[in-house]
C-alpha cells in the first residue's frame, strides 16, 4: 500500500514505516530523544584516556560518566526493538538487555580475575533497585496519589523467588561458616584477592548457580507466557516505536561494544581511584557502580509511579533485582567455570545480612498489594543506612 502523505500520524502508515530499515532517521531520534545524551561526549574522552594511559582518576571519572548516557542508550534501543516482537520475545529481550551495563561491567571484572567487584556491583544493583529505586518510585507516587495499588499475586510471586534467590545466597555463607571452623574471615579484601574457595564450595555454588538459573526461566515462562495476565497493566496502549527494528538491533550492538570497552576501563581504574580518593573499594562497587546502570531504570520507574502505573513500576524495580540475582549472578558462576575462574556464591557475611533485610523490608512492603510516600522512604532510609555502613567499612 503506498504511503498517505495526507495523514502521516496514522497508526498503520506509522507501523509499516517501522519496518523499513531507515538508519538516518532511527539514529537521530537515538541520540535527540533524551538531554542525558549530552554526555556521550565523555565517550570519546574515555577512549583517548585509556590509550594515554592518563591516571586512573581521569579514567574513572571520564568512564563512570561515558557509561551513564550509554546506558541510556541501551535502554532506549532495547524497548524500541522489543515494541516489534510482541510480548512473549520482546519481554524476553528487555529480561536479556535490561541490565546489560550490569552483566558487562561484571564480566570485565571477571576477566580482570577481580571476583569480588563482581560480586560487589551485582550486589549493589539489587540493593539499588530494591531500596532506591522502588523507594523513590513510592515516595513519588505519594504527592499525586493517597495510596497506590497493584496486583498482589504478580508482586507476591516476584518477591518469592527473590527470596529463594537470597537463600541460595545465605547457604554458600553458612557453609563456609561451618567448613571455616572458627577461622577468621577478612571483611575488607581491598585489591588483595580472595582466598582460593573450597572444591565443596565450588561443587554447592556451581550446583546452587544451576538449579537457581534452571528456577529463573521458569520464573520468565511463568510471567512471559503461562500467567502473563498477571503483570500486564490495565488498559496498556500499544506504542508506536521511533525507531525501525533493524536499526534499533544494529545501535543495541554498537552501543553494547562501547560499553564494554568503557565498562573494562572503569574496572581497571577503581582500586587505584578508592586510593587516592580514600574510598573503600566496596563503596565504589556496592553503591556508586550500581548507580550509573539504573540511571535510566530510575528515570523510568519514577516516571511511570507518578502516572499511577504501579505493576510497570514494580516490573522494572522488583523484576531488575530478579534478573540480576537469580539469572546474572548464577549465570557469572556458570561462565566464570571454563575460565579457570573460582566465581562462588559465596558472599561476605555482612553483604550477606544486608541482601536479607532488603528483601525482607520489600516483601513486607508488598504483602497488601498497596503502597504510599511513607513506604517509599522507609526504603530509601534502609538504602541510606547501608551506603553509609559501606563508607565507614
Amino acid at each position: 500500500m503506498p504511503p498517505h502523505e495526507s495523514t502521516p500520524l496514522l497508526g498503520d502508515h506509522h507501523t509499516d514505516d517501522s519496518d523499513k530499515f531507515n538508519i538516518v532517521k532511527s539514529t537521530r531520534w537515538l541520540l535527540f530523544n533524551s538531554w542525558l545524551n549530552v554526555f556521550l561526549i565523555a565517550v570519546p574522552v574515555c577512549l583517548v584516556a585509556e590509550a594515554l594511559h592518563w591516571s586512573a582518576v581521569a579514567r574513572f571519572v571520564t568512564s563512570f560518566i561515558a557509561i551513564i548516557p550509554l546506558a541510556k542508550l541501551l535502554g532506549d534501543a532495547t524497548e524500541q526493538l522489543s515494541m516489534k516482537m510482541g510480548q512473549t520475545t520482546g519481554g524476553l529481550l528487555n529480561a536479556t538487555f535490561g541490565n546489560a551495563v550490569e552483566l558487562i561491567v561484571a564480566i570485565a571484572a571477571l576477566l580482570q580475575n577481580q571476583l569480588d567487584l563482581v560480586k560487589t556491583s551485582l550486589l549493589g544493583s539489587v540493593l539499588s533497585n530494591l531500596l532506591l529505586v522502588l523507594g523513590m518510585s513510592f515516595f513519588a507516587s505519594g504527592f499525586y496519589f493517597y495510596e497506590s495499588t497493584f496486583q498482589v499475586t504478580a508482586a507476591q510471586a516476584s518477591s518469592s523467588l527473590l527470596t529463594l534467590s537470597c537463600i541460595t545466597l545465605i547457604i554458600p555463607a553458612a557453609y563456609h561458616a561451618s567448613e571455616a571452623d572458627g577461622k577468621t574471615w577478612s571483611f575488607s579484601p581491598g585489591t588483595d584477592p580472595e582466598p582460593a574457595p573450597s572444591s565443596n564450595l565450588l561443587i554447592l555454588s556451581r550446583g546452587t548457580a544451576l538449579m537457581l538459573l534452571g528456577t529463573y526461566i521458569a520464573y520468565l515462562i511463568f510471567q512471559l507466557r503461562t500467567h502473563s495476565g498477571l503483570f500486564e497493566a490495565e488498559e496498556e496502549e500499544e506504542e508506536i516505536p521511533d525507531m525501525d527494528k533493524y536499526s534499533a538491533g544494529v545501535w543495541l550492538l554498537i552501543v553494547t561494544v562501547i560499553t564494554a570497552f568503557a565498562a573494562d576501563t572503569l574496572v581497571g581504574s577503581i582500586d587505584e581511584t578508592a586510593e587516592q580518593w580514600h574510598l573503600p573499594p566496596r563503596f565504589i562497587g556496592i553503591i556508586l557502580l550500581p548507580l550509573v546502570g539504573n540511571a535510566a531504570e530510575h528515570v523510568t520507574s519514577v516516571w511511570m509511579a507518578c502516572k499511577g502505573k504501579m505493576e510497570l513500576t514494580i516490573g522494572v524495580a522488583v523484576g531488575s533485582s530478579i534478573q540480576i540475582a537469580a539469572g546474572m549472578i548464577p549465570l557469572l558462576v556458570i561462565i566464570a567455570w571454563p575460565f579457570h575462574r573460582d566465581l562462588t556464591l559465596f558472599f561476605h557475611n555482612f553483604d550477606t545480612i544486608i541482601m536479607f533485610v532488603s528483601v525482607l523490608l520489600v516483601n513486607l512492603l508488598l504483602q497488601d498489594g498497596r503502597t504510599n510516600w511513607l513506604e517509599g522512604l522507609m526504603l530509601i532510609i534502609l538504602y541510606a543506612v547501608i551506603a553509609l555502613s559501606y563508607i565507614v567499612a
